[in-house]
């Protein structure tokens, strides 16, 4: 063999290599980042990347598919939205009387004409039924324990 084709093969070669060299320590620093967003045990984290420095490409494809689905930033977003459609459902108001849903502003429920709130004395703002004071005005109110259905009132012609 030529000596020029030698010095040709070797120099591809180690190229070769080195290029094989790179992609293998990529890979084995991408499986520990993303190894980081997906668990905060130490041990599995150790592992994962264990995995893919020992077996390369067959140890990622091993990886990715034991790897825990979510990351934690999407697991924690999660619970979030879980914890806000959960608090929106118990801020959603029921009458005590028929148990219908009513608004936070409503003073008496519009189906069975229970009384939900009543009106401050002094600064006329909605008060709770059982508030002794208003938070509103620091004016003392009396409280009223339970929703009174109030008569119905009908307009005789």
């Amino acid at each position: 063999m030529p000596k020029g084709l030698e010095t040709i093969i070797q120099i591809v070669l180690a190229l070769v290599g080195a290029y094989a060299a790179a992609f293998w320590f990529c890979l084995v620093v991408w499986t520990f980042r993303d190894i980081q967003k997906r668990s905060r045990d130490v041990v599995v984290q150790v592992l994962a990347t264990t995995l893919v420095l020992l077996f390369n490409v067959p140890g990622l494809i091993l990886y990715t598919i034991l790897r825990p689905p979510e990351t934690l930033a999407e697991a924690y977003a999660r619970s979030l939205e879980e914890e806000s459609l959960i608090q929106d459902i118990e801020e959603r108001q029921a009458c005590p009387s028929c148990k219908r849903r009513v608004s936070s502003d409503f003073m008496v429920c519009p189906t069975c004409r229970a009384q939900l709130k009543r009106p401050c004395a002094n600064c006329n703002r909605l008060l709770q039924l059982g508030w002794s004071v208003c938070p509103y005005c620091g004016v003392d109110v009396e409280p009223v324990t339970s929703p009174v259905a109030t008569p119905t009132a009908r307009v005789h012609a």
